[in-house]
């Protein structure tokens, strides 16, 4: 789809009627008619899917559940990267040998991240999901009139129809609307699949080399940087004073900062300094390829097992440093309430979720910082959280 048409779907769907919660399914999907034929979507694709969907009542709480959000980082990503499945991504990566090459050369991705992507999506293919997607992102736009991204998605499913370029029995995978080898979104798939043969509509369905063409092109258009790791495993130098977490590789190595594995830090790019466990604990030098894998997902842990994921593909050592256990982890009222005490003394304006990524680190670190402690990793511990209440 044109970009410039996306954009302007986007706005008619922001100003489409609100239905209250209990208007009746079908009320609600005649109010998309209007944005659908914005869109190009023709009268007899929008009847034949709308006359044929009923509302999915398992989907209700399902948006606020995804184990990349509430499992601990630490058991995420040995799951998520966990020898069997880095084993399986090494065969994967052996036996599409050939098409990685050419996409690599094309996209500046490496072969080990692109097929690691592919492991965390889907295991290697292995588990796509079955849901009928239009009847998903139709339902979760219905149940959350909040969020406009499904009523999008639901209309960007229905182009893909409209156009050919899937059929109905297709569209089928994830509880939210992700579909193929790659677990894009309609709309993903609209602005990133791409035929690794250059002719005919993208096939992720059952299609290796066009689904690793299509992941290659999503991290080439999303900024990916070509021989920049998306982290490094690092050691702290016993004199770092902590007086900041991000500035370019060239400022962490006059600093001390050195590769676990040996060797020199990338020449250049900015680094964020990631202490999962605390400053006690495995520390990590984020790249700014980190933060484009945060596009596929926008879960530090989903990048952090991708990235880990990708190592273990490539037969790199990763995580050597021991992960201490935490004896009294924060729960999620407590975390919420880190985010809480610090929007109270201005130091963060994000959303009290209880999610800690860059943005609550950095808050976490400057009231460390201001509050005269010597290893201000960023880091949420039970410290913080009472020396929070404390104010």
């Amino acid at each position: 789809m044109n970009r410039r048409r996306f954009l302007s779907l986007l706005a008619i769907l922001a100003t489409a009627p609100a239905v209250a919660q209990n208007s009746s399914f079908a009320a609600f999907l005649a109010t998309l008619r209007p944005a659908a034929q914005a869109a190009g979507v023709s009268a007899e694709t929008f009847d034949s899917v709308a006359a044929g969907l009923s509302p999915d009542p398992s989907l209700t709480g399902l948006r606020a559940g995804q184990s990349e959000f509430v499992k601990p980082l630490r058991a995420y990503v040995e799951e998520a990267a966990s020898p069997r499945r880095a084993a399986l991504g090494r065969e994967q990566a052996q036996r599409m040998a050939a098409p990685l090459r050419q996409i690599a050369a094309k996209t500046g991705a490496p072969p080990e991240i692109i097929v690691a992507l592919w492991g965390m999506e889907t295991d290697y293919g292995r588990a796509r999901g079955d849901r009928d997607i239009l009847r998903s992102l139709a339902t979760l736009a219905y149940i959350h009139p909040d969020n406009p991204v499904y009523a999008q998605e639901y209309i960007a499913g229905l182009m893909l129809l409209d156009k050919g370029m899937a059929t109905r029995q297709q569209l089928r995978g994830s509880w939210a609307g992700a579909m193929g080898d790659p677990q894009f979104m309609p709309s993903a798939y609209l602005k990133y699949a791409v035929s690794f043969a250059g002719a005919g509509a993208p096939d992720i369905w059952s299609s290796g080399p066009d689904s690793l063409a299509s992941i290659g092109n999503f991290l080439d258009k999303s900024g990916w940087k070509p021989g920049l790791p998306p982290l490094v495993e690092t050691r702290i130098p016993a004199d770092f004073n902590y007086a900041t977490l991000q500035q370019d590789f060239s400022g962490w190595a006059q600093a001390g900062f050195t590769p676990l594995d040996g060797g020199g830090l990338p020449q250049g790019g900015a680094a964020m300094l990631f202490l999962p466990a605390g400053a006690n604990g495995p520390a990590f030098l984020l790249s700014e390829n980190f933060f484009v894998l945060k596009a596929y997902n926008f879960s530090d842990s989903y990048a952090m097992a991708a990235a880990v994921l990708a190592e273990r593909i490539a037969g790199r050592a990763v995580l050597q440093t021991p992960w201490p256990q935490e004896a009294h982890p924060l729960t999620q009222a407590e975390r919420e309430a880190i985010q809480t005490g610090l929007t109270r003394l201005g130091l963060y304006s994000g959303k009290i979720d209880g999610r800690f990524g860059p943005v609550t680190r950095l808050a976490i670190h400057q009231f460390q910082r201001q509050h005269g402690v010597r290893q201000a990793d960023g880091y949420p511990s039970r410290a913080v959280l009472e020396a929070l209440r404390a104010q």
